[in-house]
């Protein structure tokens, strides 16, 4: 019984068998998954193994059967200061708070919190950035992010100011969507009845704003838009030690070009050089498929959002085999596969 489970979670928790104590209520949460309390001691558990991105799942999750329970806000706040999710953290607190004045620990984590913001540099919104070294990033085409077999597969593609997350989900009613944003975490659970319940939460590569992001269950995908807090290149879509080095290059020509010494004196004309390169780049042959890859990606990379998102539906829809740029003509509808003479057309599967 979930009873039994969560008791031996306890005493596990209270031997300092953490690993056990977290299987022990993910035990007692599948037999009972509407139990605010277990989600709220699994996230306190995970808080100790340094499962932060997973604690803070959990405690959303007993947020959500139980919007009342201050010990849920405790944890998520805990365990977003340690990811340096201070705004997150400071407004889970607060709620908090609110919900028990008398709890000292909320008073001193919410000071804690504003004494860390106020040792961080403001970052500025992506429409306000000055920076000159920032790069205009024209490449939007998706990424698929590397995953062990989820039940849900999902990629993501990035512009300048924001970064585009689909969870290619069907048929799952929006009822049974949840997401919450942090400072650098996204946090998903899909929760269908009868069904296993999926979680999504990374630490992202870079911070997001948000205030401003938002979400969209349609019929086959869950849309996620993450608005960067700052314009860089992110090298992928989850926060790792090896890559979490931003790009930046410059937006227009470079006001500075570097020199380098040499034992003879010579003078390069950088400017002329830059454009020998693009122009060797834009009279490059290329053949066969290279050469229509090329050609569908000038497409992409000019063309507005309407033509981007019929491009990416009609490929996805049809496997590969048709690629339209006419929104209206394939949004409201499904892109049937058209596969070349000779040659079979197989669904995929994800």
């Amino acid at each position: 019984m979930a009873s039994d489970l969560e008791t031996r979670a306890k005493e596990a928790f209270i031997d300092d068998h953490f690993e056990l104590a977290v299987d022990l209520y993910s035990q007692a949460i599948d037999m009972d998954p509407n139990n605010a309390e277990l989600f709220n001691d699994r996230a306190q558990a995970n808080i100790k193994l340094n499962n932060l991105t997973e604690a803070v799942a959990d405690a959303n999750r007993a947020i959500e059967l139980d919007p009342s329970m201050a010990k849920a806000y405790l944890r998520k706040g805990t365990a977003c200061i340690k990811l340096e999710e201070y705004q997150t953290a400071k407004a889970a607190l607060e709620t908090g708070a609110s919900l028990a004045p008398g709890n000292t620990r909320f008073a001193n984590l919410i000071k804690e919190c504003d004494k860390r913001i106020a040792a961080n540099v403001a970052i500025p919104p992506a429409s306000e950035s000055t920076d000159e070294n920032v790069e205009t990033i024209k490449d939007a085409q998706p990424v698929v992010s590397s995953s062990n077999k989820p039940k849900y597969r999902h990629e993501f593609y990035q512009k300048p100011e924001e970064v585009v997350v689909t969870i290619f989900a069907k048929g799952v009613p929006a009822t049974s969507v949840s997401v919450d944003f942090g400072e650098q975490i996204l946090s998903v659970t899909i929760n269908v009845p009868g069904e296993d319940a999926y979680t999504f939460q990374p630490r992202l590569f870079g911070k997001i704003i948000p205030t401003k992001c938002k979400y969209e269950v349609l019929s086959t995908k869950i849309e996620i838009r993450l608005p960067k807090a700052e314009i860089i290149h992110w090298r992928a879509l989850e926060f790792s030690n090896e890559n979490n080095v931003p790009l930046r290059t410059n937006v227009s020509s470079v006001t500075q070009r570097p020199t380098y010494p040499s034992s003879k004196p010579t003078s390069v004309d950088w400017d002329k050089l830059e454009a020998q390169v693009k122009k060797e780049e834009k009279e490059e042959k290329l053949d066969g498929d290279a050469a229509l890859n090329k050609f569908f990606q000038g497409i992409y990379q000019d063309a507005d959002e309407d033509t981007r998102r019929a491009m990416r539906k009609s490929f996805v829809e049809s496997n590969g085999t048709v690629l339209s740029t006419n929104w209206k003509e394939v949004g409201s509808k499904k892109v049937e596969g058209s596969p070349p003479d000779g040659m079979e057309m197989k669904k995929w599967e994800y």
